[in-house]
């Protein structure tokens, strides 16, 4: 496995794998890996013939109260793992390397960065789009991987390239959640173990937002309502939103006639934690 650091080194590596006919499939990380990232990178690896991993904390996506300085980061775990499942390359930049002095140019989704996430952490998606791109125009993959977890990035993301008529094709994937329910998160390393136990009021409102569609309740307003007090039960547990909004536009819905999109964000004492279900008439959640 290969670890590059710098652009043109990688750019050199991927242009010779494309000439020679090799597919290429990209996981953008942020590092820390957990089983959520290794199933992305077992997808691309069962999908394609090379495989990247980038692993980069994008300061652009972070504001000035949020955790940048304390994201955890550990670059030999993350590339010892990578290795053994049979990565091809690793490309892990520095920060000056992908933002240059005098870099000046960001990527905006109007409307849909404005949602959501997007309306507690401005400028988020700002900056998670102008990495995505510049990450695509560097590795030029076939595929690129993303988790369902960050469902409003996923959607974003398929937006922009759709707009921009980018070449890459995107898979998202399941969830993966602890045994306990709890999605797997590298923010969930700042929790104690209190504030662990606490954390499963997500999922635990998101199985009754299930529970509810499945007896047959349609109304939103009784759905969130439901997770709402769920919520407000758990001591620990701070509400930043509960939606349930259409699967496109990330409009807010007041009856679920097709399928859409239960999201939440959740602080757990400063720890600010998210997770959603998709629901669906049966056989639409594809």
């Amino acid at each position: 496995m290969k670890v590059c650091h710098q652009i043109v080194e990688i750019k050199e590596i991927i242009s010779r794998d494309k000439r020679q006919g090799f597919s290429i499939g990209f996981v953008p990380t942020m590092g820390y890996l957990h089983e959520g990232h290794l199933s992305l990178v077992r997808e691309s690896l069962q999908t394609t013939a090379k495989t990247v991993v980038s692993i980069f904390v994008n300061p652009t996506q972070f504001g000035p109260q949020e955790d940048y300085q304390d994201y955890p980061r550990d670059l030999s775990r993350d590339t010892a793992r990578l290795e053994e499942m049979g990565v091809d390359y690793v490309f892990a930049p520095s920060p000056n390397e992908m933002y240059p002095p005098g870099f000046k140019t960001y990527v905006e989704v109007t409307q849909l960065q404005d949602k959501l996430c997007g309306r507690s952490r401005p400028g988020h998606f700002r900056g998670v789009c102008t990495i995505v791109l510049k990450l695509f125009n560097i590795i030029q993959p076939d595929w690129a991987f993303f988790g369902q977890k960050d469902a409003q990035q996923a959607i974003i993301i398929q937006k922009m390239i759709k707009d921009l008529n980018l070449e890459t094709k995107i898979k998202v994937l399941p969830i993966v959640r602890d045994q306990d329910g709890l999605a797997l998160s590298s923010r969930n390393t700042y929790l104690s173990p209190e504030q662990r136990q606490a954390a499963l009021v997500l999922y635990q409102s998101l199985q009754l937002a299930q529970l509810l569609f499945e007896e047959g309740e349609r109304r939103t307003s009784t759905i969130k309502q439901a997770m709402i007090n769920r919520i407000q039960q758990e001591p620990l547990a701070k509400i930043d939103y509960v939606e349930i909004v259409e699967m496109e536009n990330l409009d807010e819905i007041s009856l679920i006639t097709d399928k859409a999109l239960v999201a939440l964000a959740v602080f757990i004492g400063r720890v600010r934690l998210i997770d959603n279900v998709i629901l669906a008439e049966k056989g639409k959640k594809e």
